[in-house]
């Protein structure tokens, strides 16, 4: 038996080296062939040359157009040509967020494949990661990006990067509407002081500790007297027992006399080391009286700095950003934070029984430093012809021009809604990033631990989710970022959702 694995494992290493190789020799085929499909506009990754890039805070993949554009708070920065999931396995059309990243990922679920720069949208199985573009869909769901830019991709983003996966190829546009939440005053700055607050109680625990470790080294130092005193007074008290016991067995006067004179003699020794053991637990007692005082410090400064430590944790979680979805099927109102539900609450939507579409309303920046923040929004439909129009055939997936969202729909959505005062309370305060998801659709299955919203539309093939049977863990989540990882799968740390 443990011959028959040792050669199954030297078997799959050796189909991954040559994998690796393979995918070194898909990656050089494709620099060098870069300048002639750049030339023709079709298949070259491209970037935003003419100014800096920020930080990634949307990407937009179009099945139609087979394009990721990735967009910072100014507009797109980096594109690419993909390869979505192929007919029967379609890479689901909705909204994402990249809930784990790892540089070296191998699927388990179809044979071993090499999937480099992984970003996962779904527990499920559903990722972004590096693989070859034949220039049609041809995945199982997932997305293939080119091995460069997808290296490139992962260096940049974050966890939570939004991820719209569209039947067409849209582009966010700038929007203003009350609904649309404004920024915290302060910009973080109770959040910094709460955080200054938890170092400093932290501080203040490590010199606690420091004393307290002082204050009983001190005292352990002084009970070596008295514990060598009562020792010593132990034994007298022995021998003078025995003396005692000499003496009533005794039968001669010279014999009593002997016995007598040693119980006196082991009685002043034992005097001399009473007066000593008081003398040694008069020093030792103000030592005790300070080591005790010391270890109540402490356990008032380990209480202290729990307590700022968890209103620093709070108040940095304020700043993180936060989703919110408006359903028109349930007619409710969920929050996420970090990955996780924060409340959930009724709203009301004014001409229920009419579709609103699913229109994704991101937080870019604030405004000139104010509370007021830049939004923007992209509004999703499934693509296809409506009032009897002729659809039209998919333009070159290198085109830069795309479809812009019309604010007046998503305009129209926000109108209709009425969110209870208390729950405009509870969201007040919205940070870069956030986002506000108006849909008719119910979150998917797919939201759970560990994820923010995930929604797909209900008139779109959904063939790469239900395929997949979805995961979830017992307890926690790795957001692991690049990790090595075992070959065979015996790490400790091999993340439980990695099941594809």
């Amino acid at each position: 038996m443990t011959d028959g694995l040792s050669s199954w494992k030297r078997r799959r290493t050796r189909l991954r080296l040559v994998r690796l190789v393979m995918v070194g020799l898909a990656v050089l085929t494709a620099s060098s062939g870069a300048g002639a499909r750049g030339a023709g506009g079709q298949r070259s990754a491209e970037s935003v040359e003419t100014r800096p890039a920020g930080e990634p805070i949307l990407a937009i993949v179009s099945l139609r157009r087979q394009r990721i554009t990735v967009y910072d708070a100014d507009g797109w920065i980096l594109r690419a040509p993909v390869s979505s999931g192929q007919k029967g396995r379609e890479t689901p059309a909705g909204t994402f967020s990249v809930i784990e990243k790892e540089a070296e990922h191998y699927s388990n679920l179809y044979d071993d494949a090499y999937m480099p720069h992984m970003q996962r949208l779904t527990w499920s199985g559903i990722a972004l990661h590096g693989g070859p573009l034949p220039g049609y869909p041809a995945s199982h769901g997932c997305i293939r990006m080119p091995f460069d830019f997808a290296a490139r991709l992962f260096d940049t983003t974050q966890l939570g990067l939004r991820v719209i996966v569209a039947p067409n190829d849209v582009t966010p546009i700038e929007i203003a509407h009350p609904l649309l939440l404004r920024a915290k005053p302060d910009g973080g700055a109770s959040a910094a002081a709460q955080i200054a607050e938890a170092d400093e109680a932290a501080r203040k625990e490590n010199q606690a500790r420091n004393a307290a470790g002082k204050a009983y080294r001190e005292a352990m130092q002084a009970s070596v007297p008295v514990r060598a005193a009562e020792n010593l007074k132990a034994r007298a008290e022995a021998q003078l027992a025995a003396a005692e016991t000499s003496l009533g067995s005794a039968t001669s006067a010279d014999a009593k006399q002997v016995a007598e004179d040693a119980k006196a003699k082991i009685a002043a020794s034992i005097a001399e080391l009473q007066a000593k053991w008081d003398a040694a637990n008069n020093e030792l007692q103000p030592k005790l009286d300070a080591l005790k005082a010391a270890r109540e410090a402490l356990a008032a400064a380990q209480s202290a700095r729990a307590a700022a430590a968890m209103a620093a944790r709070q108040a940095a979680l304020e700043l993180q950003p936060m989703s919110v979805l408006i359903s028109r099927k349930t007619q409710r109102l969920y929050v996420r934070r970090a990955f996780e539900p924060v409340f959930e609450s009724p709203v009301t939507i004014l001409d229920a029984d009419r579709p609103i579409g699913t229109h994704v309303f991101t937080a870019v920046e604030r405004a000139n430093g104010s509370t007021n923040v830049r939004w923007n929004v992209v509004s999703l439909d499934d693509g296809r012809p409506r009032d009897g129009a002729v659809e039209s055939p998919a333009p070159p997936s290198g085109s830069r021009d795309a479809e812009p969202t019309q604010p007046d729909s998503a305009k129209a959505a926000l109108d209709r809604i009425v969110i209870p005062q208390d729950a405009l309370d509870r969201i007040a305060g919205m940070t870069p990033r956030s986002s506000v998801i108006v849909t008719d659709e119910a979150m998917s299955s797919e939201t759970g631990k560990g994820t923010d919203f995930v929604i797909l539309l209900s008139g779109e093939p959904q063939g790469g989710i239900k395929t997949r049977r979805r995961s979830p863990p017992a307890t926690e989540f790795g957001y692991a970022g690049p990790r090595d990882r075992s070959p065979y799968w015996g790490s400790a740390f091999r993340s439980p959702f990695s099941t594809w």
